[in-house]
């Protein structure tokens, strides 16, 4: 199992959710892209850390 922690910073707001972009690490692709989460969760968050685990 592979554990990765992806940072991502406020992109856009929508009616019901806020889209979340990527910060890659520098020289390295990103992993997930955007991330769209519910407002009722997200709140007034500008940056979030997203934790991706990988089970072979």
């Amino acid at each position: 199992m592979t554990k990765t922690t992806v940072k991502l910073e406020f992109e856009k707001e929508t009616k019901n959710s806020i889209r979340f972009k990527e910060i890659p690490e520098e020289g390295k692709a990103p992993i997930v892209g955007s991330v769209y989460l519910q407002k009722w969760f997200a709140g007034d968050s500008k940056h979030i850390e997203l934790t991706v685990e990988k089970k072979d």
